[in-house]
């Protein structure tokens, strides 16, 4: 054997070496996550055990290996009929462009901080024993689920019950912009009397437009493909579904780091942010 040929091949046994300690660690992640990361959320998982790992070696890895994470499908709609125009969408931001003499609307969901706009909505989860609903509070700041209701049927109960829980948790809200659709849950006296109470602006967005209110959507879709789809048999009774519904959130909020939030959790940007 040559030099040159004994130290490539010292070099790759080397790099195979490495490589095969980079896909445990990947592949440790991956199930302990119940194979819902795909290759970015894993590299940012790395970076925070310390393991320093370009994103398209981890991508790779993943691709030879199999390895995938879970991609988005449709929900239930709670519209009822317009409400007349008497709550606007104060998400929206009017743009007047004078070249082209066209006006269109972009979207706001920027924060600054925690607590100055959430959003919310319902969603259907059927299985053979029957169907559940959850309404969930989300803060558009830092994406986490603030609080939220699972019932068999989408009532007004739940809805109230969502908001007293998010209520108990924060008491200063003065101020907040609560947004969502305009389902007959929201349209509601009740519901709107309690949000005057606490000082918080009510947002609805506009008929027959799910873009509005696209990062609930986006939630939803997320806990889904992640837990649900797939896994409809796994659940024999509603009681199984309702207490794996619940661990998903807390998993969720607690440790789902997320890209947009620079590889933290939701609960950890919350925490940093009330420090």
């Amino acid at each position: 054997m040559t030099r040159s040929d004994y130290y490539y091949t010292i070099n790759k046994i080397d790099k195979d070496e490495k490589n095969q300690e980079l896909t445990e660690k990947i592949k440790a992640i991956y199930a302990e996550h119940k194979e819902r990361y795909g290759y970015r959320r894993i590299t940012m998982e790395l970076a925070r055990r310390g393991v320093c790992a370009n994103h398209k070696k981890v991508q790779r890895l993943m691709q030879k290996y199999k390895l995938k994470g879970i991609t988005p499908r449709a929900k239930y709609k709670s519209y009822k009929g317009d409400f007349n125009g008497t709550v606007k969408n104060l998400l929206l931001n009017k743009v007047v462009d004078t070249k082209k003499h066209k006006t269109y609307y972009t979207r706001n969901f920027c924060t600054t901080a925690v607590n100055q706009k959430w959003t919310t909505d319902v969603s259907e989860f059927h299985i053979a024993a029957g169907k559940l609903y959850l309404s969930p509070i989300m803060d558009m700041h830092n994406a986490e689920i603030v609080s939220f209701n699972i019932s068999k049927s989408p009532n007004f109960t739940q809805t109230m019950d969502m908001l007293n829980q998010a209520f108990q948790k924060h008491q200063k809200l003065e101020g907040l912009i609560l947004h969502s659709d305009q389902g007959w849950q929201y349209q509601m006296t009740p519901y709107h009397s309690m949000l005057r109470e606490k000082g918080i602006i009510q947002s609805m967005s506009r008929k027959g437009n799910c873009y509005d209110n696209g990062i609930m959507e986006n939630f939803f879709g997320k806990m889904k493909n992640e837990m649900f789809y797939g896994h409809e048999y796994e659940f024999s009774t509603l009681d199984e579904l309702k207490d794996a519904m619940v661990k998903y959130i807390h998993y969720y909020n607690n440790n789902r780091i997320q890209e947009k939030l620079k590889g933290r959790t939701p609960c950890e940007v919350r925490n940093s942010a009330l420090e």
